[in-house]
């Protein structure tokens, strides 16, 4: 049987190319693959978190594969910053829609029948309000983190983000955001050799 060749995961794969932080200067760059996989990470413990100790019932699988996507689209739009996406109403409204052509166009890239299985993770407006919730939470912490190390190497341009980025997820309060600060977020500060043994 002929199948068409589709080149959505050799596409998806360059996000490794594409640089985060891109209006500042970095002491440890980052790149789109590095960060997606992180929000993954932290996405899919904030879910697990939130049913386990705060009465959720969130699925922590499908969360953890929609954070693996949630940039996925930068492999054609590039990496937007923040100060420039967020400066008024009328740059998100364009860059909003700027992301929904995206999300069709790699769509496009996958074999037809396949295309429905994939849009629930492609598509941001396919997430369930839970859903986006964490994961709009996993990718804030994720930044916190990087602003953390660089400022841990010496880099001071970080400094305003951080302070920005934890009020940010103070004001935000969910409960397994503040679970995950107090008993995860320490061992981010420790060198290699402290993070085998029990504090």
């Amino acid at each position: 049987m002929n199948r068409t060749v589709s080149h959505f995961f050799a596409y998806v794969a360059r996000l490794r190319w594409i640089r985060r932080w891109g209006l500042m200067r970095n002491a440890i760059e980052e790149n789109v693959a590095t960060h997606s996989w992180e929000v993954a990470t932290l996405a899919h413990a904030l879910a697990i978190v939130r049913n386990r100790h705060f009465g959720g019932e969130v699925n922590a699988d499908r969360i953890a594969a929609a954070a693996l996507y949630h940039d996925a689209t930068e492999v054609i739009t590039g990496d937007m910053p923040t100060p420039v996406k967020y400066h008024s109403r009328v740059m998100r409204e364009a860059f909003g829609d700027i992301e929904d052509k995206a999300e069709d166009e790699l769509l496009a890239l996958l074999p037809a029948e396949l295309r429905d299985d994939f849009a629930p993770y492609v598509r941001k407006s396919c997430l369930a309000p839970e859903e986006h919730e964490l994961i709009k939470a996993a990718d804030r912490l994720s930044a916190l983190f990087k602003c953390r190390a660089e400022i841990s190497a010496g880099n001071k341009e970080f400094e305003p983000a951080e302070r920005q980025i934890a009020a940010r997820l103070q004001e935000e309060s969910l409960p397994e955001l503040t679970y995950f600060l107090e008993v995860f977020a320490p061992g981010y500060q420790q060198p290699l050799d402290n993070l085998l043994s029990q504090p």
